[in-house]
């Protein structure tokens, strides 16, 4: 299932609806004692339900009841308008969920798409507010998914800049901009992804650390992984959690390639609590053997277990 985030976002079908839920503490990128809940991003939820050859959300309160039922208590969406936010906010009331954080697209790379884009993630993000949102994750368009098209230098200062304006509008709200990769930026020696944390300020700017697309975009490396957490742990705000064996995303969260235990250690040897966010995805090639709620029960229970030490 080669369907990306972005194009998942793009599809999304338009919501409406309106409510509020108690404010979530403040998520930062540093040392925090404040508990936070194991969430779970929507992605997951879409490709489960497309192997199942149904559409998430299509039905938002059929598709938010199925949520509920796994023992989640967080949810984190991916969202492309305000109307999205509003058709949530009496669902996640109903359900008694929270939203601590949202994903969402943006396109900061050009000037003339930036202050649009900007606006746009802003004006959700002033809505999901008064849902108890404090952390905004977004993966500026990386140009053209799955090709070899690189974003030039002037490109990257530009995006950077953007990016960092995106984060400082945030902050002035008591949010927090998490940064997000997919596989592209960390071809060419990674230098988008690293000109988009040394290029902006960390007051402004932290990291959502997904770890298995910074595993897989950098050659199915852990050296890169823990590289990264080395030199951007402190300002890592969330965490994207996926497991693969042999390169093949798995059904459940578990072990596998990547070492969550060992990052479990560092993260919390530097004193980093991020919110913890499940995304077990599926691919070509992943095993299926179970639905979506019996899988994110599995993750939860995983999660609980390897994250121990991170949770409280």
């Amino acid at each position: 299932m080669n369907f990306s985030r972005r194009r998942f976002l793009g599809a999304t079908t338009s919501l409406t609806g309106a409510a509020f839920l108690s404010e979530m503490p403040v998520v930062t990128a540093r040392s925090t004692t404040a508990p936070m809940p194991i969430s779970c991003n929507s992605y997951t939820w879409h490709t489960f339900y497309e192997r199942q050859g149904k559409k998430w959300m299509a039905d938002p309160d059929a598709s938010m009841a199925e949520f509920a039922k796994t023992g989640l208590t967080a949810y984190e969406p991916g969202l492309g308008n305000v109307d999205e936010v509003r058709t949530l906010a009496p669902l996640l009331k109903k359900y008694g969920l929270s939203m601590p954080s949202i994903y969402v697209n943006s396109s900061l790379h050009r000037a003339d798409e930036a202050q649009q884009s900007i606006k746009a993630a802003l004006a959700i993000a002033d809505a999901a507010k008064d849902l108890g949102t404090r952390l905004v994750v977004t993966n500026p368009n990386p140009i053209k998914w799955g090709t070899n098209d690189d974003k030039s230098d002037a490109d990257l200062i530009e995006q950077a800049n953007n990016l960092d304006r995106l984060g400082a509008e945030l902050r002035k709200r008591s949010m927090t901009l998490a940064y997000h990769t997919h596989a592209p930026e960390h071809r060419q020696a990674a230098r988008e992804f690293h000109h988009m944390l040394l290029g902006t300020d960390p007051k402004n700017v932290s990291l959502c650390l997904d770890a298995h697309w910074v595993y897989r975009g950098s050659g199915n490396s852990q050296v890169a992984l823990f590289d990264v957490v080395k030199l951007y742990g402190k300002r890592i705000a969330e965490v994207h959690i996926r497991q693969s064996q042999n390169g093949i995303w798995t059904e459940t969260f578990g072990d596998g390639d990547i070492d969550y235990r060992r990052l479990t250690a560092e993260l919390k040897a530097q004193g980093v609590r991020p919110l913890l966010v499940l995304e077990q995805c599926l691919e070509k090639g992943s095993p299926n053997t179970m639905g979506p709620v019996e899988a994110s029960k599995q993750d939860l229970a995983s999660a609980r277990d390897v994250f121990a030490a991170l949770i409280g």
